[in-house]
């Protein structure tokens, strides 16, 4: 099978999959489905073959600081939640853009970028609420699961085409927005209201402990192991923290509803 059928095959089907997994078991876990590397872990896969190891492996660094900017993506948009999708859409991206360009720049070594992307998603994780809702009846529109398929595709296609325009580790950051996250978190917010979104947000945020790991791993194996197997360490080690995750968001769920500062 030639690249360019991959990259138009697999982003929309991995997608696809995640979004009707999350429809069937709620808010909290679609956003942590959404929150594994399903469009980034493909961009870097694509990186590695089409411009080798060490210009993936470089990637993996902007896709840490990409991690860390998810987070205040999450805290922006809870803070303005109460303000309507729209709004609260603008600040998630403004406090995404704005870390990610300040963030980038840090003199900080592969497993820096990786300890700092972890402070920032324990913030968020503390400060974000987790009420527990009842799930919503409204049905999506017929256009939600393509719209999100083909936004997918577009993604990894625009990102491996520009990587060597735009550099590896600004290609990693901007493959690391977290487009399916927002996506999931307005449909939540326009059917459910704001809390329903910040449901989707904190399953994200905990989700990306998993996608930290994924980068991590991925940018410390790729140029020792090889891209076969840095890609299938990451992966496992990545299903590893994702079943943690998983237990956090399923604890949470069973606890009663808590009043939170942003909530």
């Amino acid at each position: 099978m030639s690249l360019i059928v991959l990259k138009l095959v697999l982003p929309p089907v991995l997608i696809l999959s995640a979004s009707l997994a999350g429809r069937r078991w709620g808010n909290a876990i679609g956003g942590w489905l959404v929150g594994l590397p399903l469009t980034s872990g493909p961009v870097s896969a694509f990186l590695a073959v089409q411009y080798g190891a060490e210009f993936a492996a470089s990637a993996t660094d902007g896709s840490l600081v990409g991690t860390a900017a998810q987070s205040c993506f999450s805290l922006g948009y809870a803070l303005l939640a109460r303000h309507g999708w729209i709004i609260a859409l603008l600040g998630g991206t403004t406090a995404y853009a704005t870390a990610g360009f300040l963030f980038q720049p840090l003199p900080l070594p592969h497993w820096g970028f990786f300890l700092f992307a972890l402070g920032t998603l324990s913030a968020s994780a503390h400060l974000l609420p987790h009420r527990t809702l009842a799930p919503s009846t409204i049905a999506a529109p017929w256009w939600d699961l393509p719209g999100r398929m083909l936004i997918a595709t577009v993604i990894v296609v625009t990102l491996t085409a520009a990587a060597t325009l735009v550099g590896a580790k600004t290609a990693g950051i901007l493959s690391s927005f977290p487009v399916f996250g927002a996506v999931l978190a307005i449909f939540a917010h326009r059917m459910s209201g704001a809390s329903a979104a910040m449901q989707v947000l904190r399953g994200m945020v905990l989700a990306l402990y998993g996608f930290a790991t994924f980068f991590f791993v991925l940018g410390l194996c790729l140029t020792t192991l090889g891209v076969v197997a840095g890609f299938l360490a990451a992966i496992a080690s990545t299903l590893l923290v994702q079943t943690v995750a998983l237990r956090f968001i399923q604890r949470g769920q069973m606890l009663k509803p808590a009043e939170s500062s942003l909530g």
